[in-house]
């Protein structure tokens, strides 16, 4: 039985000794909505572990549950850990899950951007106002979920306040458009940015990895399935692509570490997403993170690339690979002074 049982906002589902396990609700638009939540016993020096999962945007299969291979294996650890949570969002239209039109809205999927990166702010502004851990959290993604993860962080996505950048005139750049415009009202902002990011077989660079792949025609498709057919767009979506103000490097103004995790035997996302994903983290790692001189004796910041093994979905299918990834964050963490 999975670690998340999936009922809508009531008492706790049950518990794990020391432990208690719900789901909670962030959105009222869509049953997706929610996010699975371990509590552990509290601890002042404690992280809580974030996951957003995988599968294109748009797979039912992968859903927050894909986590509780994972979470069980963290949890014999001994890892200053304070809670778990695997955020569930809206995913676009699956031309092999073919949907009755009469579906209810509320389990239609039909989500375009900014559906998704709106939907994992608005779980973790929940998260953090209700459990109030601050910076102390590690952000984790999973091929897709590692796009989401960096666009929490994005000048250019994070907050969709920043919509279009300025030119050299200070106006905005039209050319460029509007990379978060949607209907409907804004999620509320995060308090505060994640310490550490983990990306695991990260999809980084959205235009690369259609055409590394261009002879796959179901990389394009869900691709315009989640971001439309706007090739620009895609591109300031991109993690790997935007710099400056609307990048990662001047968004994620308080972080500290991101980890890469890749393996060779993945068939599904290639090697180059994190090499382009390292590239774009380099002035970021140069530069010193923005946080008050009383908290810490130092801003340094790193990034690290790890190679882990098996299969695209085998980090997450059996937990262990990306059980790997979380672990060496938090050794990376102890190094640096942040975790004990």
């Amino acid at each position: 039985m999975s670690h998340f049982p999936i009922n809508q906002d009531g008492p706790p589902q049950g518990t794990m000794s020391d432990s208690i396990v719900r789901t909670v609700t962030y959105g009222q638009v869509h049953n997706l909505q929610s996010i699975a939540v371990t509590t552990l016993p509290p601890r002042k020096d404690g992280y809580w572990v974030i996951f957003i999962h995988g599968g294109a945007w748009r797979d039912p299969v992968v859903t927050s549950e894909s986590f509780g291979a994972t979470e069980s294996i963290l949890r014999e650890k001994g890892l200053p850990i304070s809670g778990f949570a695997s955020i569930s969002y809206r995913l676009s239209a699956h031309p092999n899950h073919p949907q009755d039109p009469n579906t209810a809205p509320k389990d239609f999927q039909d989500a375009k951007h900014p559906d998704h990166i709106r939907d994992v702010e608005a779980a973790l502004a929940l998260l953090q106002n209700t459990y109030g851990f601050g910076t102390r959290y590690i952000l984790v993604g999973h091929s897709c979920g590692a796009t989401l993860a960096f666009q929490a962080v994005m000048g250019a996505v994070s907050g969709h306040r920043e919509q279009a950048s300025p030119g050299s005139t200070g106006k905005p750049d039209t050319s460029v458009g509007f990379v978060s415009a949607s209907p409907g009202p804004l999620p509320p902002a995060l308090t505060a940015q994640p310490t550490a990011i983990v990306g695991v077989a990260g999809i980084y660079d959205l235009r690369r990895l259609r055409d590394t792949h261009a002879d796959i025609s179901a990389y394009q498709e869900f691709i315009e399935g989640a971001f439309g057919m706007d090739e620009v767009l895609w591109d300031g979506v991109s993690p790997a692509q935007m710099a400056g103000s609307r990048g990662v490097d001047c968004g994620w103004k308080s972080g500290r570490l991101a980890v890469l995790a890749y393996s060779q035997d993945d068939e599904l996302v290639d090697a180059s997403q994190t090499e382009v994903m390292k590239e774009a983290l380099g002035n970021w790692e140069k530069t010193e993170a923005q946080i008050p001189k009383q908290e810490l004796l130092h801003g340094d910041r790193r990034v690290r690339v790890l190679s882990i093994s098996g299969a695209h979905d085998e980090a997450w299918e059996n937990g262990e690979q990306l059980a790997r990834a979380v672990t060496f964050a938090f050794e990376q963490l102890q190094e640096m002074g942040l975790a004990p």
